[in-house]
């Protein structure tokens, strides 16, 4: 046997030492291929995941708490405050472990509040309560250390571990100087300056206005749905976010403006523990004090409206008209909008009410029993809860204010030409067989009539053989949505433009075929104005649209908006909306047209056009006659449109021009029809009676 073929000979040996280098080199190998997995790993989490991590940990670690800002003012025209908010210094104090530590009983198994932290809550509440009876207003509310052990709310009832406790509101100046001097014998105290919301005492356009309510109770507003999913935001601004507990904007212009008028919420940032408690405030950014609006209500034209209603109301109550006196009206809508601008001067919906009642956060159910039917604006909605005495709302038939527009419409479809006669016979017959009519309101002929003369007689019969039996001959049953095209070109069935929360388009009954009967029933009667109801903004809006011949322009309630040094951060002024032509021929028939006869203009210094109407809506098993009266004075170059509405108030002329007539005095004596504000000229018995 050679060498070579022995057991241990040199071939196994190497063998071995080869096999051993390999597993070396695999280990080695290994080992730097999960080092390069951790270094790879580690540049991931701390280039790519790091400010993502860091940003989930800074957002676990720390909270942001807003803090309430000053809200603006709402001024009326000549610069009066009709909703203000009031400085008023408030005491909170930010939870920390010192009050909320506790520990697991061991007998009950529960946890409770250690003995430290209960001993700390109660010095705090003796001291603060001690503070408060020192240097608080003595015909304030005088808080204890139960009182303030409440509103520290340690269990969390009402609020989150480190949202900041309000612990008194409205800290006398002396109150305020004492804890500023002591804060750092209070832990995680702050003295922070809000606001109570305050509106005119003598109830100035209260509905249009508006009022607030608390954040936490607006959850059916869209409006505050769409703030509370922004809220949400990983990324959302701080000075966005709301509190529970702030005052917003719930109705009418305080609603419309609430981002303008909240300005901006300040905020704290404040760490907190893994248990959701603070530990200490890390910034503190002030809030920035809301924008100021400035309306085009004039105050005194706006007092004058709401007491014309008033009085005329009560006047219906015990003067006899057309034989009978009208108990059943018990509400009034009026609005004044001028026509070259389209500022609302005036805008009355009667009764109305004092609208502090809201500012508390919270409601008496009495106080909300008196108010539940007149809260709402009747001039831009219709007011279900506030009506008339056999249940009639605010939004009603126009009746023969729809006229003037009727007979355009006739002129500008070729019915009938300007210098047309038409034989009245006090009836107009309708139907498939003739078999339907309609009489004046008279009851009888007005002889032969121009279509001018047919609008100041106010001839039934007219509107209906001129205008609603040809509209259904030329169209048929497309001719009602015809007459509802021209309707809304004069902003009769569509919103105004106002912008104002809860306006409605009207009520547009000529669209109901089958509760007319037919789709001729429903021209017929919707050419004499009992198919149509529309708000009393919306008959203003259309009188100034008849006065600016066909040009339909926004009624601007906002003259302008500044800010909290008083400059001017947005103006608004004429807006046209729409614009509908007619030979200007058939705009002198309008004008010759309306011309009634109304006895509370007798005396009237200016030409002016109007109409009235008395409008039929069946209410309690009867039919109720509806005053409604629109004009615009003068009638040449003119300057005011005004409608007004008094539901169950019987003929136009006699319940709601005279409402009218107060109007015009109260705008003449301010501005002047004419150019000249009365109230300027030298006194004379005329204008010291007009202006009381």
């Amino acid at each position: 046997m050679k060498w070579f073929d022995h057991p241990g000979s040199q071939p196994d040996q190497a063998a071995g030492r080869g096999s051993l280098a390999l597993r070396v080199n695999l280990f080695f190998f290994g080992t730097f291929t999960i080092f390069c997995v951790i270094i790879v790993r580690l540049a991931v989490i701390q280039f790519v995941e790091g400010p993502t991590l860091s940003e989930e940990e800074v957002s676990r670690e720390t909270k942001t708490v807003p803090l309430s800002a000053s809200r603006g003012v709402i001024y009326a025209a000549a610069g009066e405050r009709l909703a203000y908010s009031t400085p008023v210094q408030s005491l909170y104090i930010t939870l920390t472990s010192e009050y909320t530590a506790k520990a697991k009983n061991k007998e009950t198994n529960q946890y409770e509040f250690t003995a430290a932290a209960v001993a700390n809550t109660q010095s705090l509440a003796g001291r603060l309560a001690e503070v408060f009876g020192k240097y608080g207003d003595p015909a304030g509310v005088q808080m204890t250390s139960a009182d303030v052990i409440d509103a520290l709310d340690l269990n969390f009832r009402t609020s989150l571990g480190y949202v900041p406790r309000r612990i008194k509101a409205g800290l006398s100046n002396k109150e305020v100087a004492y804890f500023m001097e002591h804060k750092e014998q209070y832990p995680g105290l702050t003295i922070v300056e809000e606001s109570t919301r305050h509106y005119d005492k003598d109830t100035v356009a209260v509905q249009t206005v508006g009022y607030v309510k608390l954040f936490k109770s607006t959850e059916e507003l869209a409006m505050y749905q769409n703030i509370r999913s922004a809220m949400k935001k990983q990324d959302a601004d701080p000075g966005l976010v709301y509190k529970e507990d702030e005052f917003v904007g719930f109705d009418g212009l305080e609603r419309q403006y609430q981002r303008e008028l909240r300005g901006k919420n300040g905020y704290q940032t404040v760490s907190v523990t893994p248990q959701n408690m603070a530990e200490e405030v890390l910034e503190s950014v002030p809030p920035v004090k809301g924008n100021d609006i400035w309306l085009t209500i004039n105050k005194s034209i706006q007092l004058k409206t709401e007491q014309a209603i008033l009085d005329q109301i009560d006047w219906l109550h015990t003067h006899p008209v057309q034989g009978k006196t009208h108990p059943d009206a018990l509400t009034g809508y009026a609005v004044a909008m001028e026509v070259d601008t389209g500022n609302i001067v005036a805008m009355a919906s009667m009764p109305d009410y004092d609208t502090n009642i809201w500012s508390s956060g919270t409601l008496d159910p009495k106080v909300w029993n008196k108010i539940m039917n007149n809260y709402l604006n009747g001039t831009i909605t219709d007011t279900t809860s506030g009506r008339s005495g056999n249940g009639l709302g605010s939004i009603i038939y126009m009746g023969s204010t729809i006229k003037p527009l009727s007979v355009l419409i006739g002129l500008k479809e070729g019915f009938f030409g300007t210098t047309y006669t038409y034989p009245d016979k006090g009836i107009a017959y309708f139907g498939r067989d003739n078999n339907s009519s309609v009489r004046n309101a008279s009851g009888h002929g007005t002889g032969p009539l121009s279509p001018a003369k047919a609008i100041q007689e106010s001839s039934n019969t007219f509107m209906v053989d001129m205008v609603g039996n040809p509209m259904f001959r030329k169209y048929g049953d497309a001719g009602v949505e015809i007459w509802d095209q021209y309707m809304k070109a004069f902003g009769l069935g569509i919103t105004t433009g106002s912008g104002l929360p809860g306006e409605k388009s009207g009520i547009r009954d000529h669209l109901k075929i089958e509760e007319a009967g037919s789709s001729q029933a429903a021209l017929v009667h919707a050419s004499f104005g009992q198919k149509g109801g529309y708000t009393a903004l919306q008959l203003a809006q259309y009188t100034a649209t008849l006065a600016n011949e066909g040009e339909r322009i926004k009624p601007q309630l906002v003259s302008r908006i500044t800010d909290s040094k008083g400059k001017t951060v947005q103006a608004f002024g004429r807006e046209v909306l729409d614009r509908i032509e007619f030979a200007s021929a058939y705009w002198k028939v309008i004008k010759q047209g309306m011309n009634t006869k109304v006895s509370a203009f007798e005396d009237f210094p200016y030409d002016f056009a109007r109409k009235t109407g008395t409008s039929e809506m069946i209410a309690g098993k009867a039919v109720r006659d509806n005053g409604v009266f629109i004009a615009y004075a003068p009638r040449e170059e003119p300057k005011l449109a005004v409608a007004v509405i008094i539901p169950e108030g019987g003929f136009g002329s006699n319940s709601a021009a005279p409402v009218a007539r107060k109007i015009f005095d109260a705008y003449d004596w301010e501005y002047g029809l004419d150019g000249i504000p009365k109230k300027n000229l030298p006194a004379s018995p005329d204008t010291a009676e007009t202006e009381q």
